[in-house]
């Protein structure tokens, strides 16, 4: 315990640092903390390309907002992981966005597999599933996402999300619920 003691607070004094545009302390903290972030981003990404565009925002941000942290938010070490989650899921979800937009042209290509109404109604079921994911709270749609479209279980997920896995499971199923209710209508 007070090996972490002491690491937490070398974390907080870089950090300090770091909010002084301290380029030496934000090398160092980079070397302490990017492979447990990298980790993470990875973990998440499933894709080496965009954890490692995560990892360089987050650490772009923790550049920037280093002044904003303050110990009453957690450990340092948490709230670096905070960012680096939550910037992987934003690059996720963006590319994911990106990914869509240009589909769209093959709905209208003419080839024999998918007729005009049966490409319409796959069009309006995913618009809706996409209306209804957008009126989930952001820790009840990163959790269905991470869960069916990454494959993560619920052991993972309390890992990744750094949440007790009773937490997670209830923001999986609430969150299936309010899909169901919302596609329901």
């Amino acid at each position: 315990m007070m090996m972490e003691d002491a690491s937490q607070n070398e974390l907080m004094a870089l950090l300090s640092a770091v909010a002084r545009q301290d380029r030496k302390a934000f090398e160092q903290l980079y070397q302490q903390v990017a492979s447990r972030m990298f980790g993470l981003c990875q973990k998440l990404a499933g894709q080496q390309e965009l954890a490692e565009e995560a990892l360089q925002d987050a650490f772009v941000r923790i550049w920037h907002h280093a002044s904003e942290y303050h110990s009453d938010r957690g450990s340092p070490m948490s709230w670096m992981m905070t960012i680096a989650r939550y910037r992987t899921l934003d690059l996720m979800r963006a590319r994911k966005v990106r990914q869509t937009a240009g589909d769209e042209a093959l709905n209208y290509a003419e080839d024999e597999r998918a007729g005009p109404l049966e490409t319409s109604m796959q069009m309006d079921g995913a618009a809706a599933l996409t209306g209804c994911l957008d009126e989930l709270s952001p820790v009840q749609r990163d959790s269905i996402l991470l869960s069916y479209y990454r494959g993560l279980t619920h052991e993972e997920l309390s890992t990744t999300l750094s949440t007790p896995i009773g937490t997670v499971k209830s923001w999986v199923r609430r969150g299936l619920q309010a899909l169901k209710r919302c596609l329901e209508r």
